[in-house]
């Protein structure tokens, strides 16, 4: 089958293998992948990964243990765990020791004519979600992590740093739970998507005051994270939720004198995104900048790392 790896620093469509799924996986036949910022971040040399790229994906299901599962439409879960380990006997199956991570670590990914996935990690698409929607369920999953760590409470004072899609998404997430926050970035377009949004958005440039109890730093930059340190009241909390390759130094000082919490956030609950996509189609509505064949995947990276792109598809 055809897939993207990163080969000498860029992708390439090379032939690959169909998936070898294990006794309790399903083999799903991607329709639309996303390429997302960690994708574009192994390319920089994040985790040193050398498999088939991409996590973000909806598919049909065409081999699976359980038959009811083939022929239903699909997305899932990144993290596959090995349900014996301390992590996955506490209940934290995305920190499993052992797992294997779709795209990222030990597991080919979506960017691919097809995957293997344990059947656990498969969840069905809501019959009224297009597959452009469903295609954002695992990066709104992360999204609502923000609200199982932090459980903000109605009218919290939240700042979202960054207009990307993961902050437009994160955004979103927190206006339906009552608490919309100021968006911060420096792309006109797509702080223009963030006001249609009904939010308030602002440049980077501009003075911010230091008045919230919460910010959430999808930059995935140190000036980012400088930042929301200075703008989040004493015993604030900072949700950090990209990934960056490289390395930071950071004056810890005031997170200590000012007892302000660090969170970091990964992988999110997939049923409150679903659902939020299901009653809410709005939610992703321009975030898709463009959509390339899978056999172009050189030209989608390029177009993915354009200061003005939002999510770039990929169909196999």
């Amino acid at each position: 089958m055809r897939a993207v790896i990163f080969r000498d620093g860029a992708p390439r469509v090379v032939e690959r293998p169909e998936p070898s799924p294990g006794p309790a996986e399903a083999v799903v036949r991607v329709m639309l992948a996303g390429i997302c910022r960690t994708d574009q971040e192994i390319a920089r040399g994040y985790l040193s990964f050398d498999g088939v790229l991409g996590h973000e994906f909806v598919g049909v299901v065409e081999h699976a243990p359980a038959p009811g599962w083939v022929g239903r439409r699909v997305v899932g879960e990144i993290n596959a765990a090995c349900d014996a380990c301390d992590g996955c006997l506490r209940g934290l199956p995305r920190h499993c020791s052992r797992r294997t991570v779709l795209g990222i670590s030990g597991r080919d990914g979506a960017l691919a004519e097809r995957l293997a996935l344990p059947l656990a990690n498969l969840h069905p698409v809501p019959a009224g979600v297009a597959d452009d929607a469903a295609v954002f369920a695992e990066p709104l999953a992360a999204a609502y992590e923000v609200l199982e760590q932090v459980r903000p409470a109605p009218g919290t004072a939240a700042v979202v740093l960054g207009d990307g899609r993961l902050g437009q998404l994160c955004a979103s997430v927190l206006a339906r739970a009552g608490s919309p926050p100021l968006v911060v970035g420096r792309h006109a377009s797509k702080l223009r998507r963030v006001e249609r949004m009904g939010l308030v958005a602002v440049h980077e440039g501009d003075e911010i005051p230091r008045e919230f109890d919460l910010a959430v730093e999808a930059t995935g930059t140190r000036e980012g994270l400088e930042r929301a340190l200075a703008i989040v009241r004493p015993r604030g909390t900072v949700v950090l939720k990209s990934t960056y390759h490289g390395h930071s130094t950071l004056d810890l000082a005031p997170v200590v004198v000012d007892e302000i919490s660090i969170v970091g956030s990964r992988c999110g609950p997939f049923a409150p995104a679903l659902e939020h996509l299901a009653l809410d189609p709005s939610v992703t509505e321009g975030l898709v900048t463009a959509r390339f064949p899978l056999r172009e995947a050189a030209a989608a990276f390029a177009r993915a790392a354009e200061p003005d792109a939002l999510k770039v598809l990929l169909e196999p």
